[in-house]
């Protein structure tokens, strides 16, 4: 079984990174494989372990469509609408809660 190379946190050679600084620099790791991990030792825990990808096999993140822009503003207007009064919250609905803050605590709505 072929392991990939594991570095010590913050010791990777340059050249890799982490899904996230790809991101940051506006790649994605395009279908390439891992290329190798760093472990950040934790106290009685198993250590963190990240992936990284080769920076020059990396491709430019995809741009957004008006499509995609238009699904995500749906999506997070349906997070934001209240199931119980059907009005836009203003803010996104607690899932704890399942409904905005005047139709969880409506006495507290009529003494204020």
């Amino acid at each position: 079984m072929a392991s990939i190379p594991t570095y010590p946190w913050r010791l990777a050679p340059e050249g890799l990174a982490t899904l996230r600084q790809l991101r940051a620099r506006g790649l994605r790791p395009g279908g390439q494989d891992v290329a190798a991990q760093i472990e950040r030792p934790r106290r009685r825990r198993a250590p963190l372990v990240a992936y990284l990808y080769r920076i020059d096999s990396a491709k430019p993140v995809r741009p957004m469509t008006p499509a995609k822009w238009a699904a995500l503003a749906k999506a997070n207007a349906a997070r934001r609408t209240c199931p119980e009064c059907r009005r836009d919250a203003g803010y996104v609905v607690a899932p704890s809660l399942g409904m905005c803050a005047t139709c969880a605590y409506p006495d507290e709505q009529r003494a204020a």
